[in-house]
């Protein structure tokens, strides 16, 4: 198998919170990022698929068409966006890093066949990123 990555990056801003919970337990267990005034990020995402070279082409897949799907998929609906406010496949989710990830790959998955997709990496920070494999 040959693996293929490639990186995107779109800006956003969320309020990490529960609204089940009180203002002082958000913060208390979410910090700054519970910050009603919302908070954003620099977000990079790497998503890496696999899969055999196609034998007329080399590719394991044409990465204009890799990054095709993925802005339409999903980076024009995050990028510039409120994740809590603008983002139809974020509604009622916590807006965490870790759920954003799980939740792009429910979007991404089907629209990548013939090729599997292995992993996204999605960085918050240069220092802070979560991997999500699937539920493997």
């Amino acid at each position: 198998m040959v693996f293929l990555t490639r990186r995107l990056h779109f800006n956003a801003a969320h309020r990490v919170y529960n609204p089940t919970w009180s203002d002082e337990q958000n913060e208390k267990v979410f910090g700054m990022c519970a910050n009603k005034n919302w908070h954003g990020h620099n977000y990079e995402l790497e998503i890496t698929v696999y899969g055999r070279p196609n034998t007329d082409t080399g590719f394991v897949m044409d990465l204009n068409d890799l990054k095709r799907i993925v802005r339409e998929a999903v980076i024009y609906k995050l990028d510039h966006k409120n994740l809590n406010l603008d983002v139809e496949f974020m509604k009622g989710i916590i807006p965490t890093t870790e759920n954003l990830v799980i939740a792009m790959w429910k979007e991404l998955h089907p629209k990548l066949l013939p090729v599997q997709l292995y992993s996204l990496k999605l960085y918050e920070t240069p220092r802070n990123f979560v991997e999500y494999r699937g539920d493997k």
